[in-house]
Formats: C-alpha cells, sequence, structure tokens
C-alpha cells in the first residue's frame, strides 16, 4: 500500500497554566519589558468587557457578545499587524481593534442599537462586523487577492469562532488563498462552543486547524491563552504571508468564560465543571504570574493600572451615553440614490408611528 498524504499539525505552548515556562521561548520573542504593555492592553479588555457586561444587566445596552478569557488571543493578533494590514474581525476581537484605533465607545453604540457604531476610527480598510457568520473570511481573501495583485507589503487577517470554521465561507476563503498563495491568515478561535453546540458535535476534524490542508495552507495550532505563543504563531504567518509563502490557518486553542452573549445562559447546556477546569487556563492568571516572576510586576502596579483601567472605560461609556439618538428615518437614508415607492411608505410610517409614541 502506497500513502498519497501523510501530514502533522505542529501545537505551540510556552507558558503554561501555572505561569511557567514548558519550552524554552524563541529566539523571537519578546522580553519582559515589551510583554508588559500586552498585558496592560488584556487588563483594559477585560475591564471593558465586565463594565460592557454590567451595563447591559443595568438595560443600558443590548445583547453584547462577552470576551472574557480571549484576551491573549486577541491582543497578541492585535500586537502582531501593521497599521496599513487589513483585519475582518468577528464581533467578539475587541483587544486587537481597540490596538487598531477602535474606541470602546463605538463598540458600546453598535450593542446599543445604533449602526454608527460599527463604523469605526480604526483604519477605513479594516472591516465592519458582520452578522452573518464567517461571511468576513471572504472579504479578507479578497484583499489578500489585491495586495498580491498589486504588488503590496500588506497581509489580511480574519477571525471567526470554532462554529464558523464550519461554514462554507470559511472553506471558500482557504480555497482561494491556498490556489493564489495569497498573503492570507485564517485565525480560528476554538473557545469550545459554537453557542449551545459543543465543538465535538459540529465537526469531526481532529483539530480546526486542519482544515486549512485541503487549501494548501500552512496549519498551527496554538494555545491561545498563552500570548508568547499567539505572538510567535502569527509572527511565523505574517512572515510567511510576506515573503510570498501563501497563508495560513492558526486555531488558537481558548475557553470562552462567560455566556455566548447576555442573551444566552451557558448555565443550560454546558457544565459547571467544565467552566471551573478552563478558570485554571486563564491567559491573565498565567502572565501575572510570569510577569511577576521575572520581577517586572506587582500587586501595587496592577491596583493602579486597573483603576486606570476603570476611568479610561469610564470616560467610553460617558461618551455613548451622552451620544443623540438618530431619528428615525436614519435607517432609511444612504440606501439608495432613488428610493423605491415601497421604501418610501415605510420611511412614513416609521416616522408617523415615532411621533405617536
Amino acid at each position: 500500500m502506497s500513502v498519497a498524504a501523510s501530514f502533522e499539525i505542529e501545537y505551540l505552548q510556552y507558558l503554561g497554566p501555572d505561569g511557567t515556562l514548558v519550552a524554552d521561548l524563541p529566539p523571537e520573542a519578546p522580553s519582559a519589558a515589551d510583554i508588559l504593555p500586552l498585558f496592560r492592553q488584556m487588563l483594559l479588555v477585560r475591564t471593558f468587557d465586565a463594565k460592557a457586561i454590567a451595563l447591559q444587566r443595568t438595560g443600558k445596552l443590548g445583547t453584547y457578545a462577552a470576551c472574557l478569557g480571549h484576551e491573549a488571543t486577541h491582543v497578541g493578533i492585535g500586537a502582531s499587524m501593521r497599521p496599513e494590514d487589513v483585519f475582518a474581525p468577528s464581533y467578539r476581537e475587541y483587544g486587537a481593534q481597540f490596538m487598531r484605533g477602535v474606541k470602546p465607545r463605538e463598540v458600546l453604540m453598535y450593542w446599543g442599537g445604533d449602526e454608527r457604531g460599527n463604523d469605526f476610527s480604526g483604519p477605513k480598510h479594516d472591516f465592519p462586523w458582520c452578522v452573518p457568520i464567517a461571511t468576513q473570511c471572504l472579504h479578507a481573501a479578497g484583499s489578500a487577492l489585491a495586495f498580491k495583485l498589486r504588488g503590496e507589503d500588506r497581509v489580511a487577517v480574519t477571525c471567526c469562532g470554532d462554529g464558523g470554521s464550519s461554514k462554507t465561507d470559511t472553506y471558500a476563503a482557504i480555497n482561494s488563498a491556498g490556489a493564489y498563495a495569497l498573503p492570507f491568515i485564517q485565525c480560528i478561535i476554538n473557545n469550545g462552543w459554537a453557542i449551545s453546540v459543543p465543538r465535538k458535535s459540529q465537526t469531526g476534524a481532529k483539530t480546526l486547524a486542519q482544515k486549512g490542508l485541503a487549501g494548501g495552507l500552512h496549519c498551527l495550532q496554538v494555545d491561545g491563552n498563552d500570548l508568547f505563543a499567539v505572538l510567535e504563531g502569527m509572527r511565523r504567518a505574517m512572515e510567511r504571508a510576506r515573503s510570498g509563502e501563501g497563508g495560513s490557518v492558526i486555531e488558537f486553542m481558548t475557553y470562552r468564560l462567560h455566556d455566548h452573549t447576555t442573551a444566552d445562559d451557558a448555565r443550560r447546556y454546558r457544565d459547571e465543571a467544565e467552566v471551573k477546569d478552563a478558570w485554571t487556563r486563564d491567559p491573565m492568571t498565567r502572565l501575572r504570574t510570569w510577569l511577576t516572576a521575572q520581577g517586572v510586576w506587582d500587586e501595587a502596579q496592577e491596583k493602579a493600572w486597573v483603576e486606570e483601567c476603570g476611568q479610561m472605560v469610564d470616560v467610553e461609556i460617558n461618551a455613548y451615553l451622552e451620544s443623540k439618538v438618530q431619528p428615525v428615518e436614519a435607517m432609511f437614508d444612504h440606501l439608495y440614490a432613488d428610493p423605491p415607492a415601497d421604501l418610501l411608505e415605510q420611511r412614513a410610517a416609521a416616522i408617523a408611528l415615532e411621533k405617536r409614541s
């Protein structure tokens, strides 16, 4: 018997859950001093996340998608990109987007039901959020094709969840990236659950990283709770993309420590023991332990920074709460140069309804 093909998926991990190194850091790894600002960014994201949930619970925000537990993955992705690169995120990568200039008040505005929040202050070549799962992957592949045709030194990075990795949009993007050797990176944020569907029930693949193999992309699985592993995985993929070696699929192994959104109750389908075990792999705890051991972080610094983060987020919350609500007819504007008759009728009906309310 002959073998037509065989493969292995490399797994990257450097920092264990207890904050000690389980493997030698690569030569390109940042120093403790360089990691420190990224840890501060992770603390900012966690502070924002907690306050956003509190806003929703008090009726001041609509449904909100928490990112608790994803901080290392999101910040590592954001730190690995250049301003001229393109980011096509899902609706949960706040850490990466904040690093690219998106304002927290815009995120709040979006989840507060105002579409102006999706007109981000970050690079205008980055994409807004797509509600249909994984459609952003195709947008990233198209951008990567444009970069190659123009000879531009730019990379398109996109994110989807473990559930989104089973969508045809993801497969189509991967296939295009492989066929044309595009500067494209598909980040699969494997947090264990596609809303209420466990990862084992929505795909038979042994890893999600291997989904890129059929398209001819380089595939890697990374401990998404280990910032060093995230940075190294992204560094390799960026280097391949910029040197013309083609795209990559990176599966980041993390966990969704909160419900899918504030409209969800994960206790209905997820075992408490599983969540408790996941907290032992918390990305914040392990990195804090390592930084403390390196002598560059202590409890006093953290207390001061958390307080500062709270103040920074409060400024953004106040800006969101003070933003003027658009008139109801605004939802009909900028859709057509010459609106069809039925749309004009709907617009008039909406205005009349608002006046009566």
